[in-house]
């Protein structure tokens, strides 16, 4: 079922947020199971406003990243996907049902972003994310309750592509490969790893070969693992090594393009990092997005 979000903005208006807050809605809405269209209203502010809403409604007088203003009530203990009936009662004359309100303070969300090495619009997600789920009847109280909802938050952020899952340990995932390379002949030990959009991370090391032709590279020995465990989708790859920063060989970012055209690559050599997004690495690259295999959907 679908989600909607109104968004207003207070605050500067972050490029391309909107379209990734609708998708992360969508996520949540899914991730609990709601068989009705919901919509919520997102106010995206500073810090004196939410300050002052935070000194209102809860009499705690600071600034915080999020508030959330449900406008339907679920059964105690539990939460919408469960009530479902509930939000009949809340349909306007659209036949949406109205989950509540949502209030971002953008600074401190560039503060969060910081802080955690992510980029703004991650922190933007996952404030949405928390937010929603309040809205639909979580809580985290207890020790227990906050592990169902931190649960409920990353299903949701996976499946929007944008897992918890940061560069840094990415590139660490990376460096565990590599200690798993063949490499014999080069001595020049590689290692991957690749996220999907559902958030599943996917390792492999370069493996060499006598004949040199049949070598595979850590990029592609990640990318066939991923493939045959029914991964197709992809938001980022580091690729780690000991000499040299490891860009992608031409094979690599071929491979690559063929499932993710938009992927986002990571090098680390020691201390020393690198990024690129993969048409950068590959420009006028083709595949199946590209429309070369028309020709097989023709026979």
């Amino acid at each position: 079922m679908s989600a909607r979000l109104e968004i207003e903005w207070e605050a500067e208006r972050v490029p391309g947020a909107e379209e990734m807050l609708q998708t992360i809605a969508d996520a949540c809405v899914r991730a609990e199971g709601v068989d009705l269209p919901v919509y919520a209203q997102v106010r995206v502010t500073g810090n004196e406003e939410i300050r002052e809403m935070n000194r209102t409604y809860r009499s705690t007088d600071r600034a915080t990243d999020v508030l959330s203003f449900p406008s339907t009530n679920a059964k105690p203990n539990h939460t919408l996907g469960h009530t479902p009936q509930k939000l009949l009662r809340e349909r306007d004359e659209t036949g949406w049902c109205f989950l509540g309100d949502i209030i971002i303070s953008l600074e401190r969300a560039k503060e969060q972003a910081d802080e955690y090495g992510h980029s703004l619009q991650r922190e933007l997600g996952y404030l949405t994310a928390h937010a929603l789920f309040h809205l639909m009847g979580y809580d985290h109280m207890n020790e227990q309750d906050k592990e169902r909802m931190r649960a409920m938050e990353e299903k949701a952020l996976n499946q929007a592509g944008i897992g918890r899952v940061t560069d840094d340990e990415l590139i660490a995932m990376a460096k565990e490969a590599m200690e798993f390379s063949y490499s014999p002949y080069s001595h020049f030990r590689v290692g991957a790893a690749l996220l999907a959009k559902d958030g599943r991370v996917f390792k492999g090391c370069n493996i060499e070969n006598g004949s040199y032709g049949a070598t595979n590279c850590a990029e592609r020995t990640a990318l066939f693992k991923a493939v045959s465990e029914g991964a197709r989708q992809f938001v980022t790859i580091a690729i780690a090594a000991e000499k040299s920063m490891p860009w992608p060989c031409g094979i690599c970012r071929q491979a690559l393009n063929e499932f993710a055209p938009d992927l986002r690559v990571i090098v680390a050599c020691g201390d020393e990092k690198g990024e690129a997004m993969l048409p950068e690495l590959l420009p006028h690259g083709f595949g199946p997005k590209q429309g070369t295999l028309d020709f097989l959907a023709k026979e």
